[in-house]
């Protein structure tokens, strides 16, 4: 049984003027790969990747750690640590960050909402493209945000499935450009290309596609954009293989049969969306679930 713990943001304080970033702390992360240890064993991805159906189908529990969204954070904070408990991990990283040297929006979005009450940017975004929710979207908001306020959910759903790109990027960029520098938040939030190269020679660099955005909701020629172009892009950077890819958002609505489809014909051996549980051998391999930490032992949400 493989269990997969999926992290994002880890930091010492995440006080803000209206908390829209969650992820753990250093020492909540510590504690909690100790608790791994104790109860199972932690794997690298390449053994993942070698003894795939073993591991999926063994009665031990096996663990792997990973990381979305390239931030630096991850290796100032989250590295040293898994060096010294000796514990392997993989990181995926979006090309648009290095490649365009571009904020990913689903950023922009916690950067703006953790300054701006959400209402506020909700109300202006249905007056702007009258578009308004029903009780459908606050169940899939409550669905897909799962540790965020109603509002801030219900925020963050609405900008990601509800509008096209060109809507959101209106909307998003906007608001970002008049409260952020985006350069400085480029060179504060995200991995540099040497950490990237770093993490690709010890077979710890995954795809989180190009942009950050659910897959699902593009077309064709768009999501395989989105696939092969991050691929390509890290590959040539690092000098090495980018086998395994993480979906943004993860949801079934974000990883359809099709998105899954092309993953394989972009070059793909493992996928790894947010449908949570543990992998047990009957899964696709390019839909491979995972656990957001603070649900897994030692994690904030933890009901044992």
């Amino acid at each position: 049984m493989l269990t997969v713990s999926n992290y994002h943001y880890i930091r010492t304080n995440f006080d803000s003027k209206f908390p829209s970033i969650f992820g753990i702390t250093p020492a909540n992360f510590k504690k909690q790969l100790l608790l791994f240890k104790k109860m199972g064993i932690l794997i690298s991805i390449h053994d993942v990747s070698e003894n795939t159906q073993s591991i999926l189908e063994s009665k031990e529990n096996y663990y792997l750690i990973n990381f979305d969204d390239g931030l630096k954070e991850q290796i100032d904070l989250a590295l040293p640590i898994l060096d010294e408990l000796q514990i392997p991990a993989l990181f995926f990283a979006n090309s648009i960050n290095f490649e365009q040297k571009k904020v990913s929006t689903v950023h922009k979005i916690h950067l703006i909402s953790s300054i701006i009450d959400s209402n506020i940017i909700l109300k202006s975004i249905q007056n702007e493209f009258s578009i308004q929710s029903d009780k459908n979207d606050r169940n899939n908001a409550l669905a897909t945000c799962r540790f965020d306020t109603k509002e801030d959910g219900l925020l963050k759903y609405i900008l990601n499935f509800k509008l096209n790109l060109e809507q959101q990027e209106l909307v998003i960029n906007t608001l970002f450009n008049n409260h952020f520098d985006e350069q400085q938040v480029l060179n504060e939030l995200y991995m540099s290309q040497s950490d990237l190269k770093y993490l690709a020679s010890k077979n710890y660099l995954g795809s989180h596609n190009h942009s950050h955005f659910p897959l699902g909701t593009l077309n064709e020629t768009e999501i395989l954009f989105e696939l092969t172009n991050s691929k390509n892009y890290f590959e040539n950077l690092t000098n090495s293989k980018i086998h395994n890819v993480s979906y943004p958002y993860g949801t079934e609505k974000a990883v359809t049969p099709l998105v899954a489809e092309l993953a394989v014909k972009s070059g793909y051996k493992l996928g790894f969306t947010t449908k949570v549980g543990d992998n047990t051998g009957s899964e696709n391999l390019l839909e491979l679930k995972r656990f957001d930490c603070n649900d897994l032992v030692g994690g904030k949400n933890y009901k044992g």
